[in-house]
């Protein structure tokens, strides 16, 4: 089964040196675990636009969908055979990372 597991920032600032070595080595260790499908970080949330073409005409706006002091940082897309496993490894990531994370399953 696959999982999103998404990582959620309160700081403004980027991962440390230290905590992206930890990220890199967690990263490795799900690929050789046959867990990793994809991953990524994402920039700033200032950085975002927010796109919503539901009405009449198309409304393109500057800025998070969302303003929190808790963002979407980054995630990683992972095969787990069930949610105990995907949690044993949020729990792993969300030491390395120093940040909180959410697992979601994938319909």
């Amino acid at each position: 089964m696959h999982y999103l597991v998404s990582v959620i920032d309160d700081t403004a600032g980027l991962a440390t040196d230290e905590e992206m070595a930890a990220i890199h080595e967690f990263n490795d260790r799900l690929r050789e675990a046959g867990n990793w499908i994809f991953a990524g970080g994402l920039a700033d949330p200032s950085s975002a636009t927010v796109v919503d073409n539901r009405g009449d005409e198309p409304l393109i706006t500057d800025g998070p969908f969302l303003e929190s002091k808790e963002h979407l940082a980054g995630f990683w897309i992972l095969e787990a055979a069930d949610l105990d496993e995907a949690l044993a490894l949020a729990t792993e990531g969300s030491k390395v990372c120093n940040r909180k994370l959410e697992v979601r399953p994938f319909l």
